[in-house]
C-alpha cells in the first residue's frame, strides 16, 4: 500500500510540474536582443546560437528563443528588455551595446543573467569593473577594435594620407571611448584623427559630405547608427574619390577597401560557450570576466577599390583572410 501511495504520489507531482513548465530542468527560454539590423550583428546571433548548440542546447529541441530587433531605438531596446523580465526568460542575449545596458538595467536585482555580445567597451558602458570583473549578473565578449592594425593597414595602403575622418553617434559610449584610443594612437602612424558626432540616422549624410572633404581617408566604428547608414556614407566618399576603410568584414562585404576586422560569427560563437555554462549552472555570469575575441584579419574589396581607383599593394591579395571581387549589398 506504501508502494502504491507513493507512486501516486510521485506520477502527481510530475504532472503539476509539468504543468508549471519545470518538468524538465534541461528546457531553456532565452532571450534574444539585438540594437540594429546589419550583418555584422545577425552574424553575432547566428554565432550566439550555434555555440549554444555546440554544448547540446539546440534550438527546437531543448531551446526556445524569443528575438527582437531594436532597429537601433533605444526605447525599444529598454522596451524589450523589460518584457523579457516580464516573462521570466532563462537568460537575455544583448547584442551591441545599448541592447546590453537596458538588458543589464532591467534585470539588476532580479535572478536573470545577461550575456553581452559586440560590445566594444564593457567598462566603459557600465558592464565590467576595470579589472574585466562583472558590475553584476552579467558578462560576456567584447569586439574592441584592434586600432594600432588598422592604423598600420591604412598607412601601407595610403602612405601619403595625413587625415583619416571618423563619424560616430555621440550617444554610443564605446564610440566615443574608440575615438578617444584613435585620437590617442594616431600620431604614432602620422595621421590626425578628424571626427564628425551624430545624434540620429538622420544625420549621417550631411556629416559624410562634410567630413568627406577635409579628410584623406574614413576609417569606421562599429557604430551601430552610422554602420546602418554605412551606405550613405560610401555614397558621400565615392563622391569625394576616397576610400572608407571597414572595421569587419560585412562592411568590406558592402563596399568598404580594406578592414583590420573581426570575424562576428565565431564572436557569437565564442559568446554561445560562455552562455552555456551558465544556462547548464555551471558557473554565474557574475563569477566570469568578459572576453575578448583573437587577433583580427585582413579583408580586402578590390572591387570597392577598383571603383575609386585605389590600387591596393601586391600583398594585399596573398596576405587577406578573406577577399571579395564585388560589392554586395544586402
Amino acid at each position: 500500500m506504501k508502494k502504491k501511495v507513493l507512486a501516486t504520489l510521485i506520477s502527481v507531482g510530475m504532472a503539476l510540474a509539468m504543468l508549471t513548465g519545470c518538468g524538465n530542468s534541461s528546457d531553456y527560454n532565452v532571450g534574444i536582443s539585438q540594437f540594429a539590423d546589419h550583418g555584422s550583428l545577425d552574424n553575432c546571433r547566428e554565432g550566439f546560437i550555434a555555440g549554444l548548440a555546440d554544448e547540446g542546447i539546440v534550438e527546437g529541441e531543448n531551446l526556445k528563443i524569443e528575438y527582437v530587433n531594436a532597429q537601433a531605438d533605444p526605447g525599444t531596446a529598454a522596451l524589450t528588455a523589460n518584457n523579457f523580465v516580464t516573462k521570466k526568460v532563462n537568460m537575455i542575449c544583448a547584442i551591441a551595446t545599448p541592447s546590453a545596458t537596458t538588458a543589464y538595467n532591467a534585470t539588476m536585482n532580479k535572478d536573470i543573467p545577461v550575456i553581452y555580445t559586440a560590445v566594444s567597451d564593457p567598462i566603459a558602458a557600465g558592464l565590467a569593473n576595470a579589472d574585466g570583473s562583472p558590475v553584476g549578473n552579467v558578462t560576456g565578449t567584447s569586439d574592441a577594435l584592434a586600432v594600432d592594425a588598422q592604423l598600420q593597414m591604412i598607412r601601407e595602403v595610403l602612405p601619403d594620407a595625413k587625415t583619416i575622418g571618423i563619424i560616430y553617434t555621440t550617444s554610443e559610449e564605446n564610440s566615443v571611448s574608440t575615438i578617444a584610443q584613435y585620437e590617442a594612437a594616431a600620431g604614432n602612424y602620422g595621421f590626425e584623427i578628424v571626427s564628425a558626432g551624430v545624434t540620429a540616422m538622420s544625420e549621417v549624410s550631411l556629416a559624410a559630405a562634410d567630413i568627406c572633404a577635409k579628410v584623406d581617408c574614413i576609417t569606421n566604428l562599429t557604430d551601430n547608427t552610422v554602420v546602418t547608414a554605412l551606405q550613405t556614407v560610401l555614397e558621400e566618399a565615392n563622391k569625394a574619390g576616397i576610400p572608407v576603410f571597414g572595421s569587419e568584414v560585412e562592411q568590406v562585404k558592402a563596399g568598404c577597401v580594406a578592414s583590420m576586422g573581426l570575424e562576428y560569427f565565431e564572436l557569437g560563437r565564442q559568446t554561445g560557450h560562455m552562455a552555456a555554462k551558465v544556462l547548464k549552472g555551471e558557473t554565474k555570469a557574475s563569477d566570469m570576466n568578459f572576453e575578448v575575441t583573437s587577433e583580427p584579419s585582413l579583408y580586402v574589396n578590390f572591387a570597392a577599390a577598383e571603383k575609386i581607383g585605389l590600387a591596393l599593394p601586391e600583398n594585399f591579395r596573398t596576405d587577406a583572410y578573406q577577399s571579395f571581387d564585388e560589392i554586395v549589398v544586402e
